[in-house]
């Protein structure tokens, strides 16, 4: 066991599209030796004393039309703005549910086409998130994206689909804290391609300011 911890958050009851049960036990063994991943849908957990434990956040959470509580949403904002790290991977772009964590996320879901084989590129080899990680496929869904305005973030990894290039991964800071978004993740089969696991533990160490 590590020192360092971090709290990943899904759904394990009601999973409307992306089920938290076999993708807890991959970040739990991705990280393993480097974070102790507690893995609960128990978003009681987003509150200052709860997250003081943890050095990373990581959210899998389930697309909802309800939004987490005001103190749930503050207590996460203020733990990144203070120094936290918070790794997102596909769905857990979710959390745009509260307009406040979508701002924080430097980008807002709004739809995606068919699932379908993805051509992954990396324009931002130079980032520690990146070091080592070559252009890659991946079958997925192509999540579609609005980037916030006036807002700076670094995109690591891209995709081209329908004529454009899309966002496929992005990272930045947030106050103290810094935020990595990480698109692919559908279901288990994703998480088995090599290059996305090695985004998922670089971009998580590099979020709690371990990289």
């Amino acid at each position: 066991m590590t020192e360092w911890k971090a709290l990943a958050l899904g759904s394990y009851t009601e999973v409307k599209y992306h089920p938290f049960s076999g993708v807890d036990h991959v970040f739990e063994a991705l990280f393993a030796g480097k974070l102790d991943v507690k893995s609960t849908e128990d978003y009681s957990l987003l509150s200052p004393d709860s997250l003081s434990a943890y050095k990373l956040v990581i959210a899998y959470t389930e697309f909802s039309d309800n939004k987490i509580a005001p103190e749930q949403s503050g207590a996460l904002l203020s733990y990144v703005a203070n120094g936290g790290g918070l790794l997102v991977v596909h769905n857990g772009i979710s959390l745009q549910r509260n307009q406040e964590l979508g701002v924080m996320l430097g980008a807002h879901f709004t739809h995606h086409p068919a699932y379908t084989e993805l051509q992954m590129t990396v324009p931002a080899t130079g980032h520690p998130v990146m070091q080592g990680i070559t252009d890659f496929v991946i079958e997925d869904e192509p999540y579609y994206f609005d980037m916030q305005p006036y807002f700076e973030t670094t995109v690591l990894a891209e995709y081209f689909h329908e004529g454009a290039h899309h966002a496929a991964a992005w990272c930045h800071e947030f106050g103290m804290g810094r935020v990595v978004y990480l698109m692919p993740g559908h279901h288990l089969p994703s998480f088995s391609v090599e290059p996305f696991r090695q985004m998922i533990t670089r971009g998580g160490l590099w979020a709690a300011g371990l990289l």
